[in-house]
């Protein structure tokens, strides 16, 4: 059976934090097959790492720096000195196989060997069930190519690594790797039960239009040959200042873009970052010519809601016991709430109850619905629940 459980510290001292956070899951370290660890950029990694790997010897660890704190079942963590949240995962009858490695090359060569890494580590030659990424923001998608040719389309979550600025001090880790330009993968190989719910829970607009200019893979230049941030503001009714520079990053975290898939199932959001001088807008995401976006539109009291319905989806995807929940939370989302964030708790114990879970704030999200393709977004929530 699926044992789950978590640990949490604001600990000044990174070796101190780590030794705390890990204190409340060691017991269980004999089926423990690896832990997910999510930290304030505050603290030294690398010390952090270490510190929880001596309380934890062979368990292999897994995770990046998170937005601003982590939620756990003993509710928000945060502090100005650092936090550390850890989930810890044990079962005899499930084999993990976690990697990571610092880019060599492009992002998709780098995806494609960390990929037969993981599998080395599983000491497997098939893909896993399912699996975990973890990456900086700028490439995920690439990183996700590179694995997908090694192990073909298998259902993913994760998310990307964040900081408290939005000034590039994210970091992701895997075992002794501690990269701020690189990947992290845990490959899973389980017969238990494994569903992933991967939603904006955004309502869309009838605003569309037609991506006709991009530069490069994430700055939109044009919608419907109308300059993107002229067409955005005659959607949304934005003001000139609303969207210049970074004020746009705050201002559409309630009046975010999305590309749909193929079939529909999903919206995956495209967050808009920068308002350009030009016009054109800097999004989280890559984008295409030639593909619809939509205007999606939520309101603070519906995004901290979505948390909620979010988990009773998820609880009917499984249909089935949870053994612990991994919650991956955007954390440009996360900033719209601001101080409402122990609303987003309630959310969650509301609908889970005693289910250990972890709550991670993330620069980007990963997931997929239906039969669809693995997917990259922003302003997202990817929760998977591990069934027992």
């Amino acid at each position: 059976m699926l044992k789950v459980k978590t640990g949490q510290s604001t600990k000044a001292n990174a070796a101190e934090a780590g030794r705390e956070a890990a204190s409340y899951v060691k017991d269980e370290i004999k089926d423990m097959r690896m832990a997910f660890v999510y930290s304030g950029v505050q603290y030294d990694q690398k010390e952090l790492i270490r510190s929880i790997s001596m309380e934890l010897p062979g368990v292999p660890l897994i995770g990046n720096t998170s937005f601003t704190g982590v939620i756990t079942p003993e509710g928000f963590t945060s502090g100005d000195d650092g936090f550390v949240g850890i989930m810890s995962l044990s079962d005899s009858d499930m084999t993990v196989g976690v990697a990571g490695m610092e880019k060599e090359g492009t992002a998709r060569e780098t995806g494609h060997k960390v990929a037969e890494k993981a599998l080395l580590a599983a000491g497997k030659e098939e893909a896993p069930d399912y699996f975990y990424m973890s990456a900086p923001p700028g490439e995920e998608e690439y990183y996700l190519k590179g694995i997908t040719e090694v192990i073909g389309r298998v259902p993913f979550f994760g998310g990307s690594a964040a900081d408290n600025t939005i000034t590039g001090e994210w970091l992701v880790y895997a075992e002794n790797i501690v990269t701020a330009d690189g990947v992290a993968v845990a490959f899973f190989y389980s017969d238990k039960p494994f569903a992933n719910k991967f939603t904006g829970a955004y309502n869309e607009t009838t605003n569309a239009g037609v991506i006709t200019k991009i530069d490069g893979d994430r700055t939109l230049v044009e919608i419907d040959g109308v300059t993107a941030l002229d067409k955005y503001r005659e959607w949304t009714g934005a003001s000139a200042e609303d969207v210049a520079g970074g004020n746009l990053l705050g201002y559409a975290v309630c009046k975010p873009l999305a590309v749909k898939d193929r079939l529909g199932d999903l919206a995956a959001i495209r967050h808009p970052m920068n308002g350009n001088e030009d016009g054109s807008i800097a999004i989280g995401n890559n984008l295409a010519v030639g593909t619809a976006v939509i205007q999606m539109e939520a309101s603070v009291d519906e995004l901290i809601a979505s948390v909620g319905k979010t988990l009773e989806e998820l609880k009917a995807k499984i249909g089935g016991p949870i053994g612990g929940l991994h919650l991956v939370h955007c954390g440009g989302r996360r900033a719209g709430i601001d101080a409402r964030i122990d609303e987003v708790t309630e959310q969650i114990k509301k609908s889970v109850g005693d289910i250990p879970f972890i709550v991670e704030f993330t620069f980007g999200e990963y997931g997929y619905e239906d039969d669809g393709n693995n997917t990259c977004g922003g302003l997202m929530l990817s929760f998977t629940a591990f069934g027992k």
